[in-house]
């Protein structure tokens, strides 16, 4: 994919990564109604369209800081595909009711799938993580949370009030205990493939 142009909608991402508000406010204008429309014409309502959107802005948000997600197609298409594809999984969690998809409204490229696709891998990793890191004890949350913001472990542990080597010691009883977790899950077995 390096040798793929970026995208003049790149843009959007940028815009999402600085917390522009007139380039948020421009992806609601143009991009939401579309969004709003198909889930309605899909057993969905206009209040479960915004809870789409956010999600995926947030997703997509995350995506850009932690990958350099760097726009390929338009962000229309990959907007539309990733929203698209959340609102598949919501539907299929409310299987109990009968669902009629309206597939009339296509989207453009199949390099807008694929990135809708990464995506939504991505945000489905990121999910299971929160998950089982949920599962984690006080201490190893307190230890690890302490490593995501501060990245000296001198500092984790003096903020911890522990010694340095216990805390190099815990962290990585910590992380392997969250990949063991990960690891048996069966969402695990489903994003891996």
């Amino acid at each position: 994919m390096s040798e793929k142009k970026i995208h003049e909608d790149q843009k959007y991402i940028v815009g999402l990564l600085k917390n522009n508000s007139f380039i948020i406010q421009a992806i609601y204008d143009k991009f939401a109604p579309k969004v709003i429309n198909y889930i309605k014409l899909n057993s969905g309502t206009r209040d479960q369209a915004q809870d789409v959107i956010q999600d995926t802005l947030i997703t997509i948000y995350n995506q850009a800081s932690q990958k350099n997600l760097q726009l390929t197609c338009p962000f229309d298409a990959y907007f539309f595909l990733l929203c698209k594809r959340k609102w598949l999984n919501v539907l299929k969690k409310s299987s109990n009711k009968e669902v009629t998809i309206n597939e009339e409204v296509l989207s453009k490229g199949d390099e807008a799938q694929e990135f809708a696709f990464e995506t939504a891998v991505f945000g489905e990793k990121q999910a299971l993580f929160a998950e089982m890191f949920e599962k984690l004890g006080t201490a190893c949350k307190d230890l690890l949370k302490a490593t995501f913001k501060i990245k000296s472990m001198e500092e984790v542990a003096a903020s911890l009030n522990v010694s340095y080597a216990y805390a190099r010691k815990k962290k990585s009883l910590c992380i392997g205990k969250l990949t063991e977790l990960v690891r048996a899950s069966p969402k695990f077995n489903h994003l891996k493939n």
